[in-house]
């Protein structure tokens, strides 16, 4: 009997959503996009200005689609029920297309949560496939083709190979470059504070009241308002055995209400700041809790709702689920009077229409522990106390300061108490309680302690994952499904490292690039044209624009700078060299700068008849940073360090795999030893090491030949130093015979050797 095929995105998924449905449906995963622009060519009609894609099934889809399509010939109808926003929405189209099934007739159902409600929901409403959707996500990935195809290249002849250039991975790099020169330019400025300890008597109090120098004259300190030591120490000696008096007490309740639920961006951002999680992790995270987890008998469940979204809207059952259980859990004490709903920000919220949120809130992070990992767990705990909290009373808190003065100068003491929680009882450490004694005004204290400190204005930080993507989402730079992407590409292709502290630093191929597009292509990293082109692919989302005008109003001048600037740039326009001084030795120049693998040195130039060396700066190093000295010194490799008993030069270097000792044709990698400073009699000691460690894996050597057996990383084997073969299971090492092994070799050299496949970065 025929079914009702129901594809989705992830095979977690489909398991997930095939529990709920019946027999009479079959659901199935296309494992994300089916088909794309080729490879090997642009893939996009710019000889006509029509700029219509032509798409191809990548080959490791062709056997999935093979299967999609036989499944979709014989099925009763087909209901395609990707993720809703518009990669989700392209995906039925490309689906679609592949089924020749016309859009405005293909069946569509969308959900933002994989529970049985949900499912059911949709399916009674099922919609037809949104043409506008489609050619909004077909825009961003003609425009973000055309920029790469056409702007890589470029960097490829004027910087080095293998670089990118994209429309928001470039704009990110920027900020990131921008935040380092405003952190290498920063100068330090001094400043004072002044704080006190007060009590209600004579005698030393072990709870002495806090405060902190407010005022002098009336006027209210600001941050910088004192420079230097000499001025705190005259304020200091001018409060010597003076009378502290009460002037003013001041109390007020203050209320608190809970932050919105989070959306793509906020979540990225906690889960950051509170676990250190990365944008790529908290959204593997995220994915795995909304398409489902087994939870006890109930098998897979979908844990929260849909996770790329800006919008903060929460339906209207979840609202009446959660005000019902915050109910029984905490009284109704705790619960709104009415619905607190929360006002989405971006105009351009509506690829989702919900924010992040648990599908059921009764099912507490307590509930579901058992079977989330330690990862999960947390995510999961702050995505429902996040949303719960939602609906609970906001907190309130009696706040009192009392200003404490002599002469001129007023000091403030602050304090505050929480006389009912709210939505801090989920939330029991986001706030400090600080007590004050009951004190009345025209009251004496006297102080017990007058202290002093200097401090010294910060530079801004680098950004961290979370302050990136909300410095994205502050330009309208990104939507929610590029946040992590965009991040995870500019680590990819090395534009940026982790520092100690895993926030983003940019190299120095990231200064030479952004320079580069700063200068000659100002509008792909222009803050508001990344921005007016994220609004017009809202707008063809919305229909309120076309796309193949949006398109022709960037590619026409794009295309134009690009041709004029593969004209007139030249490598050395772009890559400057920073000349560090004059080689005594040899009396060539010495240079620092940038190439394809990061930052180097090198003596001589390519005008001199010697090809110039090179040597690569150490990790973390910048071509500003390196010294002449220092360069001196990493161009001093190799270096012969002496000879050995036989009168065989000991060398040492670095290579591909790292430091390492040579003589003649044997090598000995350097683990612990720094290579610049390595003596002749350690690097000796370097190769004894090796040769007793040899020693020992010796099993059997054959005098005359070159064929030992000998152990090695897997176990016992056989080589003449050229080929390696295998032993049999069933022969002992020992017992082997030189036929037998020259016989093993043979026929291990005759096997074909096994092809190394590099695997591609995920982008």
């Amino acid at each position: 009997m025929a079914k009702t095929l129901v594809i989705v995105e992830s095979p977690t998924k489909a398991k997930t959503i095939s529990k709920f449905l019946g027999s009479k449906y079959s659901v199935t995963s296309s494992f994300g996009h089916v088909r794309d622009l080729p490879k090997s060519k642009m893939g996009i009609d710019i000889e006509n200005n029509t700029f219509l894609p032509t798409y191809t099934i990548p080959k490791d889809k062709t056997a999935q689609v093979k299967e999609l399509k036989a499944k979709a010939k014989t099925a009763e109808e087909v209901i395609f029920a990707s993720d809703e926003d518009r990669e989700g929405e392209a995906i039925a189209w490309h689906l679609a297309e592949i089924f020749d099934i016309p859009p405005e007739k293909a069946k569509r159902i969308v959900f933002h949560e994989i529970t049985k409600r949900a499912i059911d929901e949709a399916l009674q409403h099922p919609r037809h496939i949104n043409q506008q959707l489609v050619d909004a996500q077909q825009t961003r990935r003609i425009v973000d083709r055309l920029v790469g195809y056409e702007l890589s290249p470029l960097l490829w002849k004027k910087v080095a190979r293998g670089l990118s250039a994209g429309r928001v991975q470039s704009v990110a790099v920027r900020l990131i470059v921008e935040r380092e020169r405003e952190i290498q330019a920063f100068i330090p400025v001094e400043y004072w504070t002044i704080d006190a300890l007060f009590s209600e008597s004579k005698q030393i109090s072990e709870q002495p009241i806090k405060a902190k120098l407010h005022a002098i004259n009336g006027t209210s300190l600001k941050k910088l308002d004192l420079p230097n030591q000499e001025q705190v120490e005259a304020i200091v000696a001018d409060l010597k055995e003076v009378a502290y008096t009460i002037s003013a007490i001041t109390k007020k309740e203050a209320k608190r209400v809970p932050p919105p639920p989070f959306t793509t961006s906020t979540l990225q951002q906690n889960a950051n700041q509170k676990f250190g999680y990365s944008s790529k992790q908290t959204m593997r995270l995220a994915q795995q809790l909304y398409e489902g987890i087994k939870v006890g008998d109930e098998g897979q469940v979908g844990l929260i709702t849909y996770m790329r979204t800006d919008s903060m809207n929460l339906s209207d059952q979840f609202l009446q689920e959660t005000t019902q259980f915050i109910k029984q859990t905490y009284g109704t004490d705790y619960t709104v009077d009415t619905f607190r709903r929360y006002k989405t920000k971006s105009k351009g919220a509506q690829e989702a229409h919900e924010a992040i949120r648990p599908t059921h809130p009764e099912r507490t992070p307590e509930t579901v522990a058992p079977y989330l990992t330690p990862q999960q767990l947390k995510l999961y705990t702050l995505i429902w106390k996040r949303a719960v909290a939602t609906q609970m009373k906001e907190a309130r808190m009696d706040k009192t300061s009392i200003d404490i003065s002599a002469k001129k100068y007023t000091f403030r003491a602050a304090g505050q108490m929480v006389v009912f929680p709210g939505w801090l009882k989920l939330y029991p450490e986001s706030i400090r309680e600080e007590t004050l004694p009951k004190l009345a005004e025209g009251q004496s204290l006297y102080c017990q302690e007058l202290k002093p400190e200097q401090h010294f204005t910060e530079p801004p930080a680098r950004y961290s994952d979370a302050t990136l993507v909300k410095a994205l989402e502050e330009h309208g730079i990104g939507r929610p499904s590029t946040y992590a992407p965009t991040i995870s590409t500019i680590e990819a292709r090395n534009y940026v490292e982790r520092d100690d502290n895993k926030r983003l630093k940019p190299t120095d191929i990231a200064f030479l690039v952004n320079d580069l597009l700063v200068e000659h292509f100002p509008t792909i990293v222009d803050y508001s044209f990344t921005a007016k082109m994220e609004a017009d692919l809202d707008d063809i989302a919305e229909g309120n624009k076309e796309w193949q005008p949006v398109v022709q109003e960037f590619y026409a001048p794009f295309h134009e700078t690009i041709e004029t600037k593969n004209e007139e740039l030249t490598k050395e326009d772009v890559i400057e060299m920073r000349e560090l001084g004059t080689d005594p030795k040899t009396g060539k120049p010495i240079y620092a700068r940038v190439g394809r693998y990061g930052p180097f040195v090198q003596r001589g130039s390519k005008d001199d008849e010697e090809k110039p060396v090179f040597a690569s700066l150490p990790k973390g190093m910048s071509v500003n940073e390196v010294t002449f000295e220092q360069a001196l010194e990493y161009l001093s490799l190799p270096k012969v360090l002496g000879q050995d008993e036989e009168g065989r030069d000991i060398k040492v270097n670095i290579g591909r795999f790292g430091p390492y000792v040579q003589v003649g044709k044997t090598y000995y990698s350097l683990k612990q030893d720094d290579p610049y400073t390595l003596t002749l009699e350690r690097a000796k000691e370097v190769i004894q090491e090796k040769k007793d460690a040899e020693a020992k894996s010796l099993i059997k050597e054959f005098p005359g030949t070159t064929i030992i057996v000998k152990v090695g990383r897997y176990g016992p084997y056989i080589t003449d130093g050229t080929t390696n073969a295998k032993i049999p299971k069933d022969t002992e090492p020992e017992s082997l015979d030189l036929e037998t092994c020259q016989q093993l070799l043979e026929e291990s050299a005759k096997k074909p050797k096994r092809k190394f496949v590099r695997r591609k970065k995920s982008s």
